[in-house]
């Protein structure tokens, strides 16, 4: 049997190490128009690469149909993928919040480890390869580059991504040949993102960094809470919090709704005991402007900003402001409000939302529903999963299980 695979990444790879491992008569042709293979293995966590998670369910993931997920999630769990990364030879770091890296702390490792893995088994791999087209002529595959065309394909998988980080040559072409053979798609998006507000603040708040909750609200509906860094920055708001909010905020700015977050960078403290705090301080300092005084609780980029926002000069000095006025500082600090108006787009976003409608593939083997032996694993369907590696662990499960059906396992 002869099998084309579309895409080195991550899902790619363990179809084709998994099917070969079962099926050694298999001839397994894999495309990538990247010089290697695993860029955006190489690319996650820093270069550190966040290759998995240990603490893995259907609620790390959002789309048209998470719980999708749940069958390749329970086939190949953690304790599955980390006894495939010990039969390549790859040990790992397992870390108290689930997050796991290669002991090596490199990413170059995996990618190593997996090329090795790929020739010992003999698949051959065409790197720098963009393919044009995918068509199915009575039984048969042809895989179409520019120069050259690729026949008598039995079984072919689309596993190579969508849009983000086209820096990598990511791309949707994966959409296109899904189309082409009748699948459809729900609307892409970029996720794991930085977000762009209406206002920026003429960047005064540029670099500030700091622990906060970040509120999600939808038509001004509250959605989602999320603690951790926000970073201020000359467009808007980044960060570990920003980024962990951004799938939820993104998925509905992409369907045009109304999408606000709320910063609380005291959210420890309710507003009226922040009220005051602040009067208190205020009140050790009488003659010293506010604006000086409030750099002891927050940064010296945001004080003059907040009070701005409140309408109070920066020359007010602390017995000059009243029980209003401090109640409007402590209210914008426990909810400094910001409009989402778009994202930093695909190029600085970690995945992409949105992809192949996942009722119009099988659960089981991710197969087709609508063409025979055509087949779709990883990134190009509409599964995207929360920072932590878990968009690697789709990747990988999703892989195993078109592996298997390759390799003929017969499902229960």
């Amino acid at each position: 049997m002869k099998i084309a695979i579309i895409g080195c990444g991550a899902a790619g790879i363990m179809a084709a190490i998994t099917a070969k491992r079962l099926n050694k008569n298999l001839q397994i042709d894999m495309f990538d128009a990247n010089k290697g293979i695993g860029k955006k293995i190489l690319a996650s966590g820093n270069g550190r690469c966040n290759i998995s998670n240990s603490k893995i369910t259907s609620k790390n993931y959002i789309g048209e149909n998470p719980e999708f997920v749940n069958f390749a999630l329970k086939e190949f769990d953690f304790k599955a993928f980390e006894k495939f990364c010990k039969s390549i030879g790859l040990l790992l770091d397992i870390k108290e919040s689930g997050k796991v890296y290669p002991l090596s702390n490199e990413a170059k490792s995996v990618t190593n480890l997996l090329e090795l893995a790929l020739k010992e088994l003999d698949i051959k791999l065409y790197l720098e390869h963009f393919i044009k087209d995918i068509e199915k002529i009575e039984d048969k595959f042809v895989v179409k580059t520019a120069e050259f065309e690729y026949k008598n394909y039995d079984k072919v998988l689309i596993s190579n991504g969508l849009g983000a980080a086209p820096q990598l040559n990511a791309n949707e072409s994966g959409l296109d040949f899904a189309s082409k053979f009748g699948h459809t798609y729900n609307p892409t998006y970029p996720s794991l993102v930085g977000l762009q507000t209406d206002n920026n603040y003429n960047g005064k708040l540029q670099g500030v960094k700091k622990e906060c909750l970040v509120s999600l609200f939808v038509n001004n509906n509250l959605e989602q809470e999320i603690f951790g860094d926000v970073l201020f920055t000359s467009y808007g708001v980044s960060g570990f919090a920003i980024l962990d909010i951004s799938q939820l905020a993104v998925l509905n700015l992409s369907s045009y709704q109304d999408v606000k977050i709320a910063i609380n960078f005291f959210p420890k403290i309710n507003k009226n005991d922040l009220a005051d705090q602040i009067q208190s301080l205020l009140k050790t300092v009488p003659t010293q402007k506010v604006v000086d005084i409030l750099t002891g609780m927050v940064s010296n980029k945001i004080a003059p900003v907040l009070l701005d926002i409140c309408k109070i000069s920066l020359d007010t000095k602390a017995n000059e402001i009243n029980a209003k006025q401090i109640k409007a500082i402590a209210y914008q600090l426990n909810s400094w409000k910001m409009k989402i108006i778009d994202t930093q787009g695909f190029g600085h976003a970690e995945a992409s939302g949105g992809g192949v409608r996942t009722i119009e593939v099988d659960n089981k083997t991710y197969e087709s529903k609508l063409v025979k032996n055509l087949y779709f694993a990883g990134e190009v369907l509409d599964i995207v999963g929360n920072r932590g590696g878990f968009n690697l662990h789709f990747a990988w499960a999703s892989g195993y299980l078109v592996g298997k059906s390759f390799g003929k396992i017969n499902f229960q």
